[in-house]
């Protein structure tokens, strides 16, 4: 017997309260927005600045009292990861330090370099000093990264835009392109509410969204342009709804599966990973729900041609159930 999330056959209607859910997902954009403006983004230090530090020992490192160790410093952002090689020998191992910059700085002052040294040396004696490499961030770099960011997240749904309308009409391709800015404004607007340090790895995340939800909206693009060419005289709505019911299974069993991936890694994974499994969490989730509340919503205000065989001269279509002429 076969596990199966949602029945074999369904027959639900997505649609009965497409304004309620189109409401919802706007009030929700606008209090991402909101949150925002407000309270703005906990930058890591690949935005706000800061200092890596290469600290190498002959001893086993333990990240864990290494973070105990530095935390009566309160040094703000502290990030640390142990880096594997295998090019190293025996008895040398490393750790990558990351300290954001301290008020009023630049990058961490020497003073604050020493003091780190000394607090870890009182834990691992094999710790050697000085430190094998000091890097710091400006707010300049940090300024070019922020850009670079949003420039990457901006080309990708961009990207996402011209394949759909290649692949389909106009009419899909705003709807994924909703549905994607949709899933990157709310995941943005939750770090912002809940204060989770937002750092490149981050944006790695949104990326990842994106595609995610891209593909969970094509497949159902897919089926609604074939039951398009089956049902030719059926209303937009009937067809809309058709087309996720017979897609549903597939949906629910590819976001489960993938949720059970990405929990499990937020649970065990440790905290250098922690912001990047949430995002990918939330984005599972959101990007699910865009793909058949939003894209398909959209789609069903905007109306599609009906008759694939011919140039399609005015797509004004049915909006919210109203039949195609």
């Amino acid at each position: 017997m076969r596990l199966r999330l949602v029945p074999e056959k369904t027959n639900w209607d997505f649609f009965s309260r497409a304004r309620l859910w189109l409401g919802i997902s706007g009030i929700l954009i606008l209090a991402a927005f909101a949150s925002f403006l407000i309270q703005g983004l906990n930058y890591g230090i690949d935005f706000s600045g800061g200092t890596t530090i290469r600290a190498e020992s002959t001893q086993d490192i333990d990240v864990g009292t290494y973070r105990q160790a530095l935390a009566p410093l309160e040094l703000g952002d502290v990030t640390l990861m142990e880096v594997f090689d295998p090019t190293f020998g025996p008895d040398q191992h490393v750790v990558s330090i990351s300290i954001q910059a301290q008020e009023g700085q630049e990058s961490v002052g020497a003073e604050i370099i020493a003091a780190v040294g000394q607090a870890l040396q009182v834990v691992d004696p094999g710790l050697q000093l000085p430190f094998s490499s000091v890097e710091s961030v400006g707010p300049t770099v940090s300024g070019e990264l922020i850009v670079a960011a949003i420039v990457a997240v901006s080309l990708a749904i961009g990207a996402v835009l011209i394949y759909i309308w290649l692949r389909f009409e106009w009419q899909f391709a705003l709807g994924a392109v909703a549905a994607l800015v949709h899933d990157v404004v709310l995941t943005i607007g939750i770090f912002s509410e809940l204060q989770i340090r937002f750092d490149l790895a981050i944006i790695a995340a949104l990326l990842t969204i994106v595609g995610y939800s891209l593909n969970d909206t094509v497949v159902v693009f897919d089926r609604v342009r074939e039951n398009l060419r089956k049902y030719k005289k059926k209303p937009l709505k009937e067809v809309l709804n058709i087309s996720i019911n017979e897609t549903l299974s597939r949906t629910f069993m590819t976001s489960v599966t993938t949720l059970l991936a990405l929990i499990s890694l937020y649970v065990l994974g440790g905290d250098v990973i922690r912001g990047f499994v949430f995002a990918m969490i939330w984005g599972v989730i959101v990007g699910t729900y865009s793909s058949i509340f939003v894209a398909s919503a959209i789609l069903l205000v905007l109306g599609v041609k009906r008759d694939w065989s011919k140039p399609d001269p005015n797509a004004t279509g049915a909006q919210f159930g109203k039949p195609d002429p």
